[in-house]
Parts: structure tokens; C-alpha cells; sequence
């Protein structure tokens, strides 16, 4: 039995994996899926002080009960994986980055995603200044998150939250060289890419000296809601 932590990205909550969750379960594996804090039903406590390193220690926090365990994170929480590896790197097994951000130490969302910016000055110009609204959806075939579906676009924007700016600025911890023997195995959703998302490429070797391992899925950058079932199948060849 594996023990898989599903790690949502910005906006989401946990319940983005409810159609991952079961498909993993049935196939005999052990499943968590939080939701961060700020998200979901720790929604009322998103505040101005909540970022990166709060993210990175409610996955630590997980971690110390655990072992061996497969570590996915779907888009910005490829920021929060690599931190939370780099604090306990004898509990992970794996590291899944998810159609996500794949970051150098000290690097911020920021200097990975540079449109992150623009979220920022958005936050700053029309908010309060500390927090950004989810994406609003945009015409096809980008939709919101890459979702087109009319009942999953209603779905999944009911549980989008305000992303905290401090998400987007609080630089990674990759200083712990035990986290560079840690495999990792990048899923890219290839369907759709929104225009000024920038996927880094890839290098040819994982800093634990080995080949890279790159799967695609033809669907949008929300793809445990548009391709569960393929999703769970990759998945399961780590366990």
C-alpha cells in the first residue's frame, strides 16, 4: 500500500481531487487530501500573514506521521512539495509536480511564473492589496483552469478562495542535499496553455543524477477534474 498527499494548487481547495481520491482507493491505497490553509474548510483563515511557509508547514506537519510517501503537487504547490521535501526528506518517496511550478532554492512564485507579477499588481490596484481573486474563466478552449465543462466550471468555482500574495512571494528552502536523492516525475497538461503561462523545460537529469521522467495528458491545467481516470493511471505506476 502507498500512501499518496495530494497538494491543490492556488485557489483550490482539497476537494479539486475528489474524483482522484476514490480511483486511488480502490485501487488498495492510502489517500490525503487537504485542503491548505485559507482553502476549503480552512477557509476562514486566510488572513495577510498566510503564505508560502504556511502552506509548507501544514504539509510538514502531515509528513511527520507518514512515511514513503508519493508527494503530488499541482500547480503552485510545486513551490509547496519542494519545500516541504527539503524538511523531511526520509518521508517522501516521490515527488510529483503537477503541471507545476518547479522551483530553484531561494526562487519565489514570482521568479518562476513571472505573470505572477501582474497578479500582484492587480491585488494592489482594484483589492486590498494582500490577496488576489481566482482567474475568471475565458473563452474556449481555455475556460477556467482549463475546464469547459458548463457543471464542472460551476463545480470548481465553488470552491476557489482569494490567493494570499505572500504565496507569490515567499522564496522556496531547497538547501537540504538529502532532498536531491528524492525520484521526481513531471505530469504535463498539454491540451490548452493560457497565454503568458511559461512551462520551464525540463533538464535532462533530476538532481538525484537521474533521467527525467515526463508524462503528458491531453487536457487542460485542471486535469484531475477533466481526466481523473488517466490522471489516477499515472499515478498508480508510482506506487
Amino acid at each position: 500500500m502507498t500512501t499518496f498527499l495530494l497538494v491543490h494548487g492556488a485557489w483550490h481547495s482539497g476537494a479539486a481531487w475528489d474524483r482522484v481520491v476514490p480511483l486511488l482507493e480502490s485501487a488498495g491505497h492510502r489517500v490525503l487530501a487537504p485542503s491548505l490553509t485559507g482553502y476549503g474548510d480552512k477557509k476562514h483563515l486566510l488572513s495577510p500573514e498566510t503564505g508560502l511557509d504556511t502552506h509548507v508547514q501544514d504539509i510538514v506537519d502531515l509528513l511527520r506521521d507518514e512515511k514513503d510517501v508519493v508527494l503530488v503537487g499541482h500547480s503552485y504547490a510545486g513551490l509547496v512539495i519542494s519545500s516541504a521535501a527539503n524538511e523531511l526528506p526520509d518521508r517522501v518517496a516521490e515527488l510529483v509536480y503537477l503541471d507545476a511550478m518547479v522551483p530553484e532554492h531561494g526562487e519565489t512564485a514570482v521568479d518562476v511564473q513571472p505573470i505572477s507579477q501582474n497578479l500582484i499588481d492587480l491585488a494592489a490596484r482594484q483589492g486590498d492589496g494582500w490577496r488576489v481573486p481566482p482567474m475568471p474563466e475565458q473563452p474556449a478552449p481555455f475556460g477556467l483552469f482549463g475546464v469547459t465543462d458548463p457543471a464542472d466550471v460551476e463545480w470548481l468555482r465553488g470552491m476557489l478562495s482569494d490567493q494570499p500574495v505572500r504565496c507569490l512571494q515567499q522564496p522556496v528552502r531547497l538547501d537540504n542535499p538529502a532532498a536531491r536523492a528524492i525520484p521526481r516525475t513531471h505530469i504535463h497538461c498539454v491540451g490548452t496553455t493560457p497565454k503568458g503561462i511559461i512551462r520551464r523545460p525540463v533538464p535532462a537529469l533530476q538532481p538525484n543524477g537521474t533521467p527525467s521522467q515526463v508524462w503528458e495528458l491531453p487536457t487542460g491545467h485542471d486535469c484531475m477534474i477533466t481526466m481523473p481516470v488517466e490522471l489516477s493511471e499515472l499515478l498508480l505506476k508510482l506506487a
